[in-house]
């Protein structure tokens, strides 16, 4: 594999395990990063990541999922349809990483964020319930996860 093509396919990796931790926020981050110009997607399918409106839809829908993981009601990410979708969420964004750095072919990053995606869903789960159980409480867990979630998503999309 050569150079150009293992960094945006390790980014891609990175941004599906965001999704797995907060499905909405990688796209929201690579959406962001399209829009500014970091990432030209203009050329293909995931054009519509760049829109004007498209950052701020994803950026509001996840807000409102961070605000939704803290209810009582709020299911299992390990369920089918939540884990589904953030396994598409990873798919979409990792695609959108290395078709827009020009690094390879968008099905290389739609799989490549997948992948990350299944690992950052069940990883995430399980170092939440580890810190859930070491606070004794499981809010502290979620506003940390939150927070490295936000911080990897925006290195991520600024390398």
């Amino acid at each position: 594999m050569s150079a150009p093509l293992f960094v945006p396919l390790i980014l891609a990796v990175l941004i599906g395990a965001v999704a797995g931790s907060r499905t909405l926020l990688a796209p929201a981050a690579v959406s962001w990063a399209a829009y500014v110009g970091w990432l030209d997607v203009s050329g293909s399918w995931l054009f519509f990541m760049g829109h004007p409106v498209s950052p701020w839809v994803f950026t509001v829908l996840a807000a409102l999922e961070l605000v939704a993981d803290k209810l009582p009601t709020t299911p299992s990410r390990k369920l089918p349809f939540p884990f589904a979708s953030r396994i598409a969420a990873g798919a979409i964004a990792g695609a959108t990483i290395v078709a827009g750095s020009g690094g390879g072919p968008w099905a290389a990053g739609l799989i490549a964020g997948g992948l990350g995606a299944v690992a950052g869903t069940l990883g995430g789960y399980a170092a939440r319930m580890r810190m859930a159980r070491a606070f004794g409480r499981d809010r502290p867990a979620a506003l940390i996860e939150d927070a490295v979630a936000l911080a990897a998503a925006l290195l991520i999309v600024a390398a």
